[in-house]
């Protein structure tokens, strides 16, 4: 077999809260300068977070990134209009953008949340449950930026009230209910069946179907359990370590990476030595 003369096209998928962004004050100064490089080399720096698209696309215009993100945990891929030489298949054209979407909308999760307060009383709440003013306390975000996380279009975040043994349960109930759920750094995540490695392998394939002469190979970089996924599917992967919990656990032995330190400082440090 001939090696490969082709060069290889990083595609760099991160996480931002906990990752590219401090955990405390959603800073990404610290990795500014490893941005900057990726933008000189053209490598794709694709925002794949928890987030809504309405928060991210603020950080996108703050980073100058113009590249397609996945918003929500994996429930949709945003590329921008044009991005591509042709419109993917499975892509609908919503705004300036293709989009490719991996779970029901959120008022379908807000039903069955419905359903789960007559299940569970008093022991949870969750993102339309509150007032934004509750929403900017229990995450550390500004009135606005709160506004901006509420805009959810495919799933819903959950903060349990109740006890562990009981937590176990409550998800249990959702998942036989058809719900996917996923433990954030701050909560739990409902929507549909996907996750942002199944996000990544669909985006990825398409890079590769719009491009085939070009050899792409992903890194995946996170902090929490909503990145495992991601982190397993990538062909090398980036773990972030956090101030306040211990970096997830991955079934893969090989062709992984604990950063040094914490959020954007680790996260440059650490794409550092990768790349």
């Amino acid at each position: 077999m001939k090696p490969s003369n082709k060069e290889v096209n990083w595609l760099i998928f991160s996480d931002l809260d906990g990752s590219l962004l401090d955990h405390d004050n959603y800073s990404h100064q610290a990795a500014d300068k490893r941005l900057l490089e990726l933008t000189q080399k053209q490598i794709p720096l694709i925002l794949t977070t928890s987030k809504t698209r309405a928060e991210v696309m603020t950080i996108r215009q703050e980073l100058n990134n113009q590249h397609p993100f996945i918003i929500e945990n994996g429930a949709a891929i945003y590329i921008p209009r044009g991005y591509f030489s042709s419109k993917p298949n499975q892509c609908i054209e919503l705004d300036d953008f293709w989009v490719y979407r991996l779970s029901e909308p959120r008022s379908y999760w807000l039903a069955l949340l419905n359903k789960a307060k007559k299940q569970f009383p008093h022991s949870f709440s969750h993102f339309a449950a509150m007032k934004e003013e509750v929403i900017a306390q229990v995450t550390g975000l500004s009135l606005a930026q709160a506004q901006l996380a509420n805009q959810r279009e495919y799933g819903e975040p959950i903060s349990w009230l109740g006890v562990d043994k009981a937590k176990q349960e409550f998800i249990h109930w959702l998942q036989d209910q058809g719900g996917h759920v996923l433990q954030g750094g701050r909560f739990l995540h409902l929507s549909g069946p996907c996750d942002k490695g199944q996000a990544l392998a669909w985006l990825a394939q398409e890079y590769k179907n719009q491009a085939a002469a070009a050899d792409f190979k992903t890194i995946a970089i996170g902090d929490s359990g909503n990145d495992v996924a991601m982190l397993e599917q990538a062909d090398l992967a980036l773990i972030i370590r956090s101030p306040v919990h211990s970096p997830p656990k991955l079934k893969r032995v090989r062709g992984f990476f604990i950063s040094d330190e914490f959020g954007p400082r680790g996260w440059s440090s650490g794409l550092g030595k990768i790349l």
